[in-house]
């Protein structure tokens, strides 16, 4: 498929604040891409810019090949789902999913019958007539996505459209938005701070921090393979580990408390090359194992700390003077529970490991 929406070095500055700091993106059309990363980082302002809500202080916004430069929002082919859903309460669901329709001149009933499918789209049939002050959040947020896409935008921009909602509806809106995606066969871009959210939903995710990209890429290769410290801190959780470079050659040699000495690929060592290295696992790949386990590479350690998910158990082991290890442990059948204070040995996944130059 074409590239659907391209950001060129858009900038914008507000005062002294570059809240969107020379950001290139090329996202293609029918993909679900997320804008992801913490409060204040530029990507709301970068959806507002791509909307028209914003204008960039340089740069440009592209959708379908053509400049959006001068383009006020109502004239692009996007529309827009805001965080607190934007539903009028004097109209009920009918009237609300209608209301883009208002300037298109369309008869009643083809109106009807448009409003009817967009409510059938989003798991609302029947409710036309039920007022908006009797919904649930959930239906609330249905409601908004019905109203978006009955106008069949090019581009449906989601500003963290799931915020409110608590834990359980929430991850059953992700799914359900991600199916709606897939049968719509829309553009969507959703801005999140959500991490597993982004990883979720989406086909491809940039991680934003201070106005920047500082990653673009398959939520796999995000999670599995960061390019910097600061993006695998902020993607599910690692563990650092100081090292010392051995030797540099086709791969690179380190030697470290917990793992002793270790060869790396080049291709799993990001950073501008420096002196220093990190190593980077995360908590799913190291293993505890038997304590009469004989294999190499076998670390042992002392339990300090035991936190309980329901499918996950993690435990913070200590090794030695070295750093604290985290690892993430399925709650599967015949699962061994450890406690506080157990001296336990554990096996760790060494092609998973990463580096990173600091």
């Amino acid at each position: 498929m074409g590239k659907l929406v391209k950001v060129e070095n858009v900038f914008k500055s507000f005062g002294d604040v570059n809240a969107v700091n020379g950001v290139s993106l090329e996202i293609e059309e029918g993909q679900f891409y997320s804008l992801l990363g913490p409060s204040g980082c530029g990507k709301t302002t970068l959806l507002r810019l791509i909307a028209g809500f914003e204008k960039p202080t340089s740069g440009q916004v592209f959708i379908d090949d053509t400049s959006m430069e001068g383009i006020e929002p109502n004239l692009r082919p996007t529309n827009m789902v805001f965080q607190n859903y934007a539903i009028f309460p004097h109209l009920n669901v009918e009237e609300n999913v209608a209301y883009g329709l208002r300037n298109k001149r369309e008869s009643g009933s083809k109106q009807k019958k448009l409003v009817d499918e967009a409510l059938d789209l989003v798991g609302l049939s029947g409710l036309n007539k039920r007022s908006a002050n009797a919904l649930s959040g959930g239906q609330k947020q249905r409601v908004a996505l019905a109203r978006a896409l009955i106008l069949k935008p090019k581009v449906l921009l989601l500003d963290e459209p799931l915020s409110a909602l608590d834990k359980k509806l929430r991850e059953q809106m992700q799914s359900e938005l991600r199916h709606l995606q897939r049968a719509v066969g829309i553009t969507f871009i959703l801005v999140t701070h959500d991490q597993y959210e982004a990883l979720t939903m989406s086909d491809r995710v940039a991680v934003m921090f201070d106005g920047k990209v500082a990653q673009e890429a398959s939520p796999r290769d995000l999670y599995e393979l960061p390019t910097s410290q600061k993006v695998a801190s902020f993607i599910g959780e690692m563990t650092f580990i100081e090292c010392k470079i051995i030797s540099e050659n086709n791969n690179f040699t380190v030697e470290s408390e917990i793992f002793g000495k270790i060869t790396l690929d080049k291709s799993r060592v990001f950073g501008q090359s420096s002196k220093k290295l990190v190593l980077g696992i995360r908590p799913e790949k190291i293993a505890i194992v038997p304590k009469t386990a004989r294999s190499k590479g076998l670390v042992s350690g002392k339990i300090v700390d035991v936190s309980y998910f329901g499918e996950t158990t993690n435990y913070k082991v200590s090794c030695g003077s070295a750093e604290t290890l985290t690892i993430s442990s399925q709650n599967s059948v015949g699962q061994v529970n450890y406690s506080v204070g157990e001296k336990i040995n554990l096996k760790a996944d060494m092609d998973n490991i990463i580096a990173f130059f600091v």
